[in-house]
């Protein structure tokens, strides 16, 4: 089925798109409470947020087989479920409705005043209900930078790490929207050359520069997902940050993966980008035939652009609002694409559901100031950045916003994410 909803040449009647995150071309996907306290699922062009309950309650998606109650929900989890064939239909259908050119909604006023609001008059509410939380690791070069900061065998990735994507479970419950504010976890930490362990709020907050996708209902019990059907079964992807404390961290992945040091908060954009709407600009991952390492068959994808450019930024906002750029990276540097981190997750016979949560760990790019966390840029806190203020920092501050941004730009045009943003608050006083 053609996607006529990336066409570069399309234009809304909904004015002031251009050049921001949500053009027509996008028609991403989330969760919102409208000016009148409800709850509805809507899509966003522009600076407008739609309701497609409203939308489609007046008969804007006729045609289309879906049930009456899809977009009146709390979640999108159903209107996931439906598949890829629905997702492209209905993103067709909006943006064939709010094309310059057709007057059916354009020219009745009372229809959209039902059903478009100005984006700062709605509240983002989680834009899933999230079932499983699965971390990846697929940067190679956040991989290498940990392994070397925190002196693993060789200094160098374990060799592991080139056969498969690896990954570690993660809690679900803690995935929070966008503007959510996080309170500084206690636990536990230990000094160098101390037997015990003390007990407090740490020290060393990091951010944690993500992507994630999610996924739909895709297989069976016991049936693996093939990598080159694995994208049929993503619906999209949003901006992550996979807060950290790193001092946690080191005490407690001795020998197993992290668990407090990362359960205490997941932050997530919340407008869901589709892949669909990614399409025109896909690029080729890095090459993984090296050092003589021959991937198993049920990676090996047919493909060779299994990437997307997805040009990614992170901003630390202080307690004077002084916004200050940390780094930029690009999603296309991803060593394990999407489709090998699902074939390689369901191969053991997992099984996936709508809603599932799939990150793809720190994303960091070959130097420093495109590094995709704190721990790398500062090496472990010894060499702390400036800021605009003349403060440092080694990790993240009480009061300190942190600000993601994504977006893909090329001769197609621009798409983007928006914002991912959380504030860290103090500890709860212990």
């Amino acid at each position: 089925m053609k996607i006529a909803a990336n066409d570069p040449n399309r234009k809304s009647w909904l004015k002031g798109t251009a050049g921001c995150d949500f053009p027509i071309q996008n028609i991403p996907f989330g969760v919102f409470i409208t000016k009148d306290d409800i709850i509805t699922i809507g899509t966003r062009i522009g600076e407008y947020a739609i309701d497609l309950g409203a939308f489609h309650q007046l008969g804007y998606f006729e045609g289309i087989p879906l049930t009456d109650d899809i977009f009146m929900q709390d979640s999108l989890n159903d209107f996931i479920a439906d598949g890829r064939k629905t997702w492209r239909l209905v993103r067709n259908r909006i943006s064939e409705v709010f094309d310059e050119n057709n007057p059916i909604l354009r020219e009745n006023a009372k229809h959209k005043g039902i059903i478009v609001f100005d984006v700062n008059e709605v509240e983002m509410l989680l834009p899933i209900d999230v079932g499983d939380f699965t971390g990846f690791f697929s940067s190679k070069h956040h991989a290498n930078n940990v392994s070397n900061i925190f002196n693993f065998k060789n200094t160098e990735i374990e060799s592991n790490w080139l056969h498969m994507p690896l990954a570690f479970n993660q809690r679900s419950s803690t995935v929070v929207v966008s503007g959510t504010s996080i309170k500084r976890p206690l636990g536990q930490t230990i000094s160098d050359g101390r037997v015990a362990p003390v007990f407090g709020a740490s020290k060393k907050i990091d951010f944690e520069l993500e992507t994630a996708f999610i996924t739909t209902a895709a297989n069976h019990f016991g049936e693996p997902i093939p990598v080159n059907e694995a994208e049929e079964y993503i619906f999209g992807m949003v901006l992550m940050n996979d807060w950290s404390a790193r001092d946690f961290q080191k005490w407690e992945t001795k020998p197993l993966s992290p668990a407090a040091s990362k359960s205490f908060a997941t932050t997530i954009s919340p407008w869901i980008v589709t892949l669909d709407a990614l399409e025109p600009y896909r690029c080729e991952n890095p090459n993984q035939e090296i050092q003589n390492i021959q991937l198993l068959p049920y990676l090996k994808q047919t493909s060779k652009n299994n990437a997307f450019d997805i040009k990614l930024q992170t901003f630390i906002e202080t307690e004077n609002s002084e916004v200050n750029s940390i780094s930029a990276s690009n999603f296309k540097d991803i060593y394990w694409s999407i489709s090998q981190q699902l074939a390689h997750l369901t191969l053991n016979g997992c099984n996936v559901r709508a809603g599932d949560l799939m990150s793809s760990g720190t994303l960091s790019g070959a130097t420093k100031n495109s590094y995709g966390s704190l721990l790398e840029i500062t090496k472990d806190g010894e060499e702390p950045i400036t800021l605009k203020d003349g403060t440092k920092r080694a990790y993240v501050n009480d009061n300190d916003n942190v600000i993601i941004r994504g977006y893909c730009e090329n001769e197609n045009g621009r798409i983007g994410f928006g914002k991912c943003t959380g504030k860290i608050i103090p500890a709860i006083k212990h």
